[in-house]
């Protein structure tokens, strides 16, 4: 089961399924739940995790249109969202994740979404409206998301 992470290319083979994990990061600082989701489907290889907790990242970089690397990511990330068969959301109790939320306000129409946002996330009331309004199912811990991509998956 391959993890691709930014800047690396898209391109996976049409009979795979693509899952963008999309959620807390905080520029490093949230626990790395991608790799804990990633770890339980470690056995399946048709599965293939775009993960945007780039590997490289470097706080200092200056978010900015006009810093390439910052630009980069963020073009990795739409392109990724876009492409996904499905994407998962985690909101971490102990986090903001502001650009999740934006994220997630960018692609609730569409109907290739999970979110776990358990109590505790500071902006869970918008993300349970936002949910609610566009039929988007919710789960309410990161063990059950796990198993609700198995199910998904399988």
């Amino acid at each position: 089961m391959p993890t691709i992470y930014p800047p690396s290319s898209l391109e996976i083979p049409s009979t795979h399924k693509s899952i963008f994990l999309a959620g807390s990061i905080d520029m490093g600082n949230a626990i790395d739940w991608q790799q804990e989701i990633i770890d339980n489907f470690e056995e399946n290889p048709m599965l293939h995790f775009f993960n945007p907790r780039r590997k490289d990242w470097d706080s200092s970089w200056e978010q900015t249109i006009e810093n390439t690397y910052f630009k980069e990511q963020v073009t990795w990330e739409l392109d990724a969202l876009e492409k996904a068969d499905l994407i998962v959301f985690y909101f971490a109790p102990t986090s903001k994740a502001p650009i999740s939320l934006l994220e997630l306000g960018l692609f609730a129409r569409k109907e290739n979404i999970v979110v776990c946002c358990p109590k505790g996330y500071w902006r869970k009331g918008n993300v349970d409206i936002v949910c609610e309004r566009f039929g988007i199912k919710q789960i309410e811990t990161l063990k059950h998301l796990i198993e609700e991509i198995e199910k998904i998956t399988h």
